[in-house]
């Protein structure tokens, strides 16, 4: 897979400046999603990013800056879009699981082409709405990137967390009107500001959960 020049610098310096050691492999697996994300957004408009210049900042990286929050060894990420940011996850973590969900079909075919040539053993998609989402059981972790407003993640993707579970929201700005919003029995528990190497604007980790868990 071939992708331009300067993307293996940027990653390589973007890692180091968020102080994550990664491997060769798991770096060049990296940038090869990045060039198939670059190659089918041309026809599939999957992300709104096209300038190479930008995506190893406002793809890769920006996916890389909750690693220190995905604690639940089988994550959803829900509008999963065009992989991000499961993908780059799930080459980082390749002993947790992935579950990408989107209801695009042009979406979903690309991922499943990702997780076909990238060998990502431990991923899997599926095509559908959320709150159609009929699981054997609901996850301890949901991330959603830029995705829908926090009132429509929790009311469309409540039923697919657990009692005790975790929104991983990631956001621009901090959304004071989304949080506002939240219906009776959510809360952010926790927000954090997100710093990613090369991106402008404000980043921001909001972990959404219920107010009275059922234990």
């Amino acid at each position: 897979m071939t992708y331009p020049q300067q993307w293996q610098g940027q990653l390589r310096d973007g890692l180091t400046a968020m102080n994550l050691a990664l491997t060769d492999s798991q770096q060049q697996q990296l940038l090869a999603f990045l060039a198939l994300l670059n190659k089918w957004n041309k026809a599939y408009n999957l992300t709104a990013v096209r300038d190479e210049r930008e995506m190893v900042s406002r793809q890769l990286l920006d996916s890389l800056s909750i690693l220190p929050w995905v604690t639940t060894e089988h994550l959803l990420d829900v509008g999963a879009g065009g992989g991000l940011p499961g993908i780059p996850l799930a080459i980082v973590f390749p002993d947790k699981r992935f579950t990408l969900l989107d209801s695009n079909g042009k979406k979903t075919r690309f991922l499943n082409q990702c997780v076909l040539e990238l060998g990502l053993n431990n991923v899997e998609v599926i095509h559908g709405r959320a709150e159609d989402c009929q699981l054997e059981q609901p996850y301890s972790q949901i991330s959603s990137r830029a995705f829908t407003a926090l009132e429509n993640l929790v009311t469309w993707c409540g039923q697919l967390l657990t009692s005790d579970g975790q929104f991983l929201a990631m956001k621009g700005q901090y959304p004071d009107d989304e949080v506002a919003a939240l219906p009776a029995g959510w809360q952010v528990e926790s927000s954090h500001s997100l710093k990613v190497p090369g991106a402008d604007g404000e980043r921001h980790l909001l972990i959404v959960s219920r107010s009275n868990p059922s234990r």
